[in-house]
């Protein structure tokens, strides 16, 4: 058995996040998550939760064996033969240009039709490191966000490229139509998100900055009336940061019902519908896991979403002079 004992300088901090810095980020925090429910992690002899916050004296408890036998078990997931849009594929990754209305891995609501369940089907090998519920994932989108994500094809790709992502040397950016129209060309928001209600998916900005910290660079790309198309960067990979952030300036994603969108005039834009929000992750760049090259990638236009094309279409021609 392993046993860890809380020093005066790593007390306070929430047990899942002591573990995820404790194992290298080798695990992804929602694995270690699962870890400490399932009782394969105890503090003290007892079960815990994983936003307990660790004091002085306490002792972490495991046996890596049952980690192993965890992260291995079989949770029969079942292949999607669905044809992915590959951008980029070799041994170690594999970029796709993810739809909407897809689940980027297994949740109560779906676990047959998700993009883990269609990379089952095409790939021989993917990283088990989040669980077998996040085969390959490196980082996720959200279920109506489409565009670029990165996945990994073996552990040690996955490794390196999350630790890019936490150490900000992989850049992401994405496009949204925001709602509105900016008084500013560039801004950064930079507050603090915190679960709306305890278990929900919604986010919102925390009480006195007290929260998860969450960063996003702004700038404007193109002026409509009553909306804007915003290229927004991501400094943190919080849940629903750019949907929280630019709710909180009162300019919500276009279509984003969770986050407010519903209380602008539908008028203006002729009743459009959209199947939620406008928001398209259309440039990743990356260290390649292997060989250190750079990877760079970007979507033109006709590769966003339909929904996306057309709105734009439509502003772009209730605008022209």
């Amino acid at each position: 058995m392993t046993t860890i004992r809380i020093t005066e300088n790593e007390a306070k901090t929430r047990v899942d996040v002591f573990l995820v810095n404790y194992f290298k980020n080798k695990y992804q925090r929602n694995f270690i998550q699962k870890l400490i429910d399932e009782k394969i992690i105890l503090i003290n002899k007892k079960e815990t939760k994983p936003s307990y916050k660790l004091k002085i004296d306490d002792n972490i408890e495991f046996f890596e064996d049952k980690i192993d036998l965890y992260l291995n078990k079989d949770e029969a997931l079942e292949p999607y033969n669905y044809k992915l849009n590959i951008i980029y594929e070799d041994n170690d990754v594999i970029v796709v240009n993810k739809p909407k209305q897809m689940l980027t891995h297994p949740t109560k609501y779906d676990r047959k039709h998700t993009l883990v369940n269609a990379l089952l089907a095409h790939c021989k090998t993917l990283s088990n490191l989040g669980g077998a519920d996040r085969l390959g994932i490196v980082h996720r989108l959200d279920k109506n966000t489409s565009g670029l994500i990165i996945c990994a094809k073996n552990n040690l790709s996955c490794e390196i490229l999350a630790e890019q992502i936490k150490e900000k040397t992989a850049k992401r950016k994405y496009l949204a139509v925001a709602l509105g129209e900016f008084e500013e060309n560039e801004g950064i928001i930079d507050k603090a998100l915190v679960h709306y209600i305890k278990d929900d998916v919604k986010m919102t900005i925390a009480p006195d900055n007290k929260g998860l910290s969450a960063t996003t660079i702004y700038k404007v790309i193109e002026r409509f009336k009553g909306a804007t198309l915003v290229e927004l960067e991501l400094k943190t990979g919080r849940t629903h940061q750019i949907r929280a952030h630019l709710a909180s300036i009162n300019h919500p994603v276009f279509g984003d019902t969770l986050y407010g969108a519903k209380g602008f005039n539908k008028k203006e834009f002729n009743n459009l519908k959209t199947v939620e929000q406008l928001l398209q992750s259309y440039y990743i760049c990356f260290n390649h896991p292997k060989t250190k090259e750079k990877m760079e990638f970007e979507l033109k236009e006709k590769d966003f979403s339909e929904d996306f094309i057309k709105v734009l279409n439509f502003l772009r021609r209730t605008n022209e002079h």
